[in-house]
């Protein structure tokens, strides 16, 4: 289960977002639950929780290198536990869409909980072969 705030980036209509998770439910052969966090809610979301922790751990310092906010974040710690920090240079292309054709085969991998249809949904394992689009 993957609890989500609902931002731009991981909404539950993002189709590149579901296309990699229903991608990663089929590698590894799992049910994908992701639930989202109402509008406005963020005092549950326990990341939100830990940001506030982590501001509060720098004390303003200046956070002008990677170097500096990779030390910060990997030396705070979050209910006794020190966070595993790593850093990804990996970027995602932009403008990328699917077809209308790929949306409905994605959407047939993903269980809405109706009346919820935009705040929780399942993701069935397909084979790992499996075309996704």
């Amino acid at each position: 289960m993957l609890d989500l705030d609902n931002g731009p980036e991981n909404h539950g209509y993002r189709s590149q977002f579901l296309k990699r998770l229903v991608a990663f439910a089929s590698a590894c052969g799992i049910k994908v639950r992701l639930v989202y966090y109402p509008p406005y809610h963020s005092k549950y979301n326990p990341i939100e929780r830990c940001w506030g922790i982590l501001e509060n751990y720098w004390r303003g310092e200046l956070l002008d290198s990677t170097e500096a906010v990779l030390g910060y974040a990997s030396q705070m710690t979050y209910n006794g536990h020190h966070p595993r920090v790593h850093l990804r240079t990996q970027s995602y292309p932009k403008g990328v869409k699917l077809t209308k054709a790929e949306k409905r085969r994605l959407e047939k991998r993903l269980q809405r909980r109706p009346g919820l249809e935009k705040w929780s949904i399942d993701i069935l394992p397909g084979k790992p072969d499996e075309a996704i689009i």
